[in-house]
């Protein structure tokens, strides 16, 4: 091999090493200028954050400004009620000894017309406020539904209210929670069976009620309700529950009857045929001689008391 071929190789081998290291740093400036651009991102986004962050800090400022005149202004009020406080307050002791003063006149006058054997309206009487012999007063129940207070076994002689009733206490728990509108029902309990017994029993011996699914019987049944009577009737109470939920709410109500009634309603299952099926069904009865106070029949027509829930 002569000189020439020689020098020819080596500078190629040269120009070849050159272009290697030529790309080498094409590639690393590429990955430099790659990187810039991130960081440049990057310090784009942070700016836009910072920038985001003083408009928000500038919003607090101005809200806390507002907050500290308004606090300002309350302080400011607060104090003025406080130095005006002084006169209110003997005006309210003046008002609330005027009202003790009367409020003694007329307690010592309700004493006197009930030792006179008048029957003062529940609801216009304080009892903690009326002083009269024995400081016994009867709380009674009239024919027209109203609830009274007397001394204890005097007749009012104007004969306002109609007859004497049975106090509240002498009912049965299903007839107190029957007297009662919906929402004192709902008030006096969060059970909806204990509710649907009572608008059922109501329903039995108010004729204003309507829907009514209460039958009548034979000789020894004064009325029933069949279960299946009951479903539809809870299920037209109760709107938007499911034919299944209206079948589990009968059962729980029949429980209810039979707590709330102290077991003076029966049950009995009767066998029933309806398209060719025979099936048993449950009823619920009011026999002819059960202990219902106020109704005029069973074992507690001889001796249930006209009066009670005597207090004192």
């Amino acid at each position: 091999m002569n000189t020439n071929s020689q020098r020819s190789e080596s500078n190629a081998s040269s120009i070849n090493s050159l272009a290697a290291e030529l790309e080498s740093l094409r590639e690393r400036i590429a990955t430099l200028e790659s990187g810039v651009e991130r960081k440049n991102e990057r310090l784009d986004r942070l700016e836009t954050e910072l920038e985001r962050a003083r408009t928000e800090n500038d919003r607090l400022e101005s809200e806390f400004e507002r907050t500290r005149e308004a606090n300002e202004r309350l302080e400011a009020r607060v104090d003025e009620l406080e130095d005006g406080r002084p006169p209110i307050e003997a005006r309210l002791d003046a008002h609330e000894k005027k009202l003790e003063a009367n409020k003694g006149r007329v307690g010592e006058l309700q004493a006197r017309e009930l030792e006179k054997g008048a029957h003062l309206l529940e609801e216009n009487v304080d009892e903690s406020g009326i002083d009269v012999s024995d400081d016994r007063l009867e709380r009674i129940s009239k024919d027209d539904g109203r609830r009274y207070f007397r001394l204890p076994e005097s007749d009012d002689p104007l004969e306002r209210g109609g007859d004497v009733a049975l106090a509240h206490a002498d009912l049965l728990p299903i007839q107190q929670l029957a007297k009662m509108d919906d929402d004192m029902l709902h008030a006096t309990t969060s059970s909806l069976p204990s509710r649907l017994a009572a608008k059922l029993w109501k329903a039995r011996t108010d004729p204003g009620v309507g829907d009514n699914p209460w039958q009548n019987g034979s000789a020894d049944i004064r009325e029933y309700v069949t279960a299946s009577d009951m479903k539809h009737w809870i299920r037209r109470q109760e709107t938007g529950i499911s034919d299944d939920y209206a079948k589990k709410l009968v059962s729980r109500t029949i429980d209810a009857l039979l707590d709330l009634s102290k077991n003076r309603l029966a049950i009995k299952r009767k066998r029933q045929r309806k398209n060719g099926l025979e099936y048993t069904e449950r009823r619920v009865l009011l026999t002819a001689d059960a202990d219902i106070p106020g109704d005029g029949t069973g074992p507690a027509a001889e001796h249930t008391p006209v009066t009670g829930d005597v207090d004192g």
